[in-house]
């Protein structure tokens, strides 16, 4: 298997991911109680803190899906010249991602579709609106 291009790292990397949640109302209580009695923050406190403690009850899962799927852990940044040097070697890249894919905003729909075969994201794909319509019928 060719070694793949070193991959330059993105200028500005969003730390986080905006998620909206519907919750029934005893549940919203509760948690407004907890922060009330000083246990969290905010709301937003406890749920990062439900989520993190849930994560870390599957991480042996996690893990090893990971392995198996040989997905990258975290941040995965594509700029223009790692796509184009991809091309010019004569390859493509099956890209595989549990966290954040990101495709600099400098790559052209046609450079994402010649540079990469396949596409799945556990997570989130931030890339210009042209380049995910690019590469819809690549994502997995």
């Amino acid at each position: 298997m060719p070694a793949k291009p070193a991959l330059a790292a993105p200028s500005k990397v969003p730390d986080a991911e905006k998620v909206t949640i519907n919750l029934g109302f005893v549940d919203l209580g509760q948690i407004d109680l907890l922060v009330q009695e000083g246990f969290y923050a905010n709301r937003t406190d406890f749920i990062r803190t439900a989520i993190r403690n849930h994560l870390t009850v599957h991480a042996d899962v996690v893990k090893q899906a990971s392995a198996r799927k040989t997905l990258v852990l975290g941040i995965q940044h594509y700029s223009a010249a790692d796509l184009h040097a991809v091309v010019a070697a004569g390859q493509t890249l099956d890209i595989r991602v549990l966290g954040l894919a990101s495709i600099a905003s400098d790559v052209s729909p046609e450079l994402a579709q010649a540079a990469i075969s396949s596409l799945s994201v556990l997570g989130a794909l931030h890339a210009s609106p042209t380049v995910k319509a690019a590469l819809a019928s690549r994502l997995r």
